[in-house]
């Protein structure tokens, strides 16, 4: 195909989706999917969130000999766990409460066609490990079932996730990345394409003043510099919202810088949307290096008690070789179970960690085990030093709950 043809031919193709823009790397990944559109590889969309990767598997697929057959588009991160596998595998009738019937799945119904999977990246290991069963042999069983069934879909993913590390975390199977990834294309971020940029506000712009009949609002050319330098971190959805607000809010229609900056964040270095860190959505290096910090102290404290415990059980011999009739075996003793090594701390579920924790330290039904309850109260002593006394991150370095953390203080004296 000669470049007059190639360049005519995605020239074709931006009209007919409503594509925008003539940077290089735009022009690659559409051309990308065009020469694959004809095969059935796999292909996986690697870009940004809201850089518009949902548009190429439409072009792959308009573009491929399964063109009337079925597409469908499904978001990954959307589905709830318990139900993915149904979704898109099917399941039997009464195979789960609700299955009041056969269900097909995605997989059933799209067979011939194309599977759209966005977000990829958050299917559960399980699906996953289904997943790839069907792009090695185009075999799957629904949920509940027992018969295997076969399909012939085209599988398209896209994922804004970094699936190297991921892999790496164990959050995503090495096998199903290579089986997606037979083609990549790679969507370009909107803060390296220049003056499509631009060419998008005033896209979106127009698009505003026709459907609410209003003035098209337009930027000087100072604006449009200061439109480029800016980082876009929402890529173009956030563009699209930035423009339909300078729209309906701007009273001038003629925007200049000043007008532009009350519009765009003033941070214009930034290529992050600011992340709220939710409990447990991290890789625990902090909660490891506390625990760590604990158990160690633990250690410590377990091998003074055992030292302890043997110059009492020497007295109690000297005593009975003195003479005083006082029987070792019946004063109280407190069991000390062997230390083991400390093994790398796994992250898992917030509901055992609190279980095994309160099983630990709470053995008040042990009268007994009073130095153990002493040793409670300096690993509740020092997660509130740790935490600059704040008892609800105290309560989870610890691994148990607030209501706990609060009945301990309460009972070593500590709730002043």
């Amino acid at each position: 195909m000669s470049a007059e043809m190639k360049t005519s031919e995605l020239q074709s193709i931006k009209q007919r989706y409503n594509i925008v823009g003539n940077c290089e790397a735009l022009n690659h990944a559409l051309d990308v999917a065009l020469q694959v559109a004809p095969t059935d590889l796999s292909v996986l969309i690697i870009g940004e969130s809201g850089v518009g990767k949902e548009i190429i598997p439409r072009v792959i697929h308009d573009n491929s000999p399964r063109k009337r057959e079925k597409y469908f588009a499904i978001n990954c991160g959307s589905i709830p766990e318990g139900t993915i596998d149904s979704e898109l595998f099917g399941h039997v009738k009464g195979s789960f409460t609700g299955a009041i019937n056969d269900s097909p799945g995605y997989f059933g119904v799209a067979n011939k066609g194309t599977l759209f999977l966005d977000e990829v990246g958050e299917l559960p290991l399980a699906t996953q490990a289904r997943l790839l069963r069907v792009l090695e042999s185009g075999e799957y069983i629904p949920v509940g079932g027992t018969e295997i069934r076969k399909t012939d879909v085209r599988i398209v993913a896209a994922t804004n996730v970094n699936i190297r590390q991921a892999i790496s975390e164990g959050r995503f199977r090495e096998d199903l990345y290579y089986r997606l990834n037979s083609i990549p294309i790679q969507m370009p971020p909107l803060r390296e394409r220049g003056e499509d940029i631009v060419l998008l506000f005033r896209l979106f712009a127009l698009q505003m003043a026709e459907k609410y009949k209003m003035d098209r609002v337009v930027l000087d050319e100072q604006a449009k510099q200061m439109l480029m330098r800016y980082k876009w971190p929402g890529n173009v959805r956030q563009l699209k919202n930035i423009t339909e607000q300078i729209s309906i809010l701007s009273p001038e229609r003629n925007i200049t810088p000043d007008i532009l900056s009350r519009f765009i964040p003033q941070d214009q270095e930034t290529t992050q949307l600011a992340t709220i860190h939710k409990e447990g959505d991290h890789s625990f290096e902090n909660e490891r290096e506390i625990l760590y910090k604990i158990l160690f102290e633990l250690r410590g404290n377990v091998n003074d008690m055992r030292r302890e415990m043997g110059a009492l059980k020497k007295q109690i011999e000297e005593v009975q070789n003195g003479g005083k009739h006082v029987a070792a075996e019946t004063l109280p003793t407190t069991q000390i179970a062997p230390i083991q090594p400390i093994q790398p701390i796994q992250p898992i579920a917030p509901a055992l960690v609190d279980a095994e924790a309160e099983e630990y330290i709470e053995p008040e039904k042990e009268p007994e085990n009073l130095n153990l309850n002493d040793l409670s109260k300096q690993m509740l002593e020092k997660a509130l030093e740790l935490n600059n006394g704040n008892r609800k991150k105290a309560a989870q370095k610890l691994g148990i709950s607030d209501r706990t953390l609060y009945r301990r203080l309460k009972q070593y004296g500590l709730d002043k």
